[in-house]
């Protein structure tokens, strides 16, 4: 079943930049990911996900997410995680795609 994972946390925009050059989740796709969107606030980050599994999102997080905030020494964002109920992307996520 697919899920949504929501994470929120302290992290700059800067650390972000970091993850995603390290992690490479664009150009190395993680098996399961369907839909990233991140955006910051005067709280830090907060992240959208999608996910087809709880063990894809399980997978991306514990083998290539953790090694990189540990190495960094970033704080973990706090993760709520649901059962997807229903999910579109339209025709105009084209522009957005990396």
């Amino acid at each position: 079943m697919a899920v949504l994972a929501i994470f929120s946390g302290d992290l700059t925009k800067s650390d972000y930049d970091t993850l995603r050059k390290e992690v490479n989740w664009e150009g190395n796709y993680a098996p399961g990911g369907v839909f990233h969107a991140a955006g910051f606030d005067a709280h830090g980050i907060h992240v959208v996900d999608v996910w087809e599994s709880q063990e894809d999102l399980d997978a991306f997080v514990s083998e290539r997410l953790v090694p990189v905030f540990s190495k960094h020494k970033m704080p973990m964002p706090k993760v709520e995680v649901y059962p997807a109920h229903n999910v579109n992307a339209y025709n105009s996520i084209d522009k957005y795609k990396v």
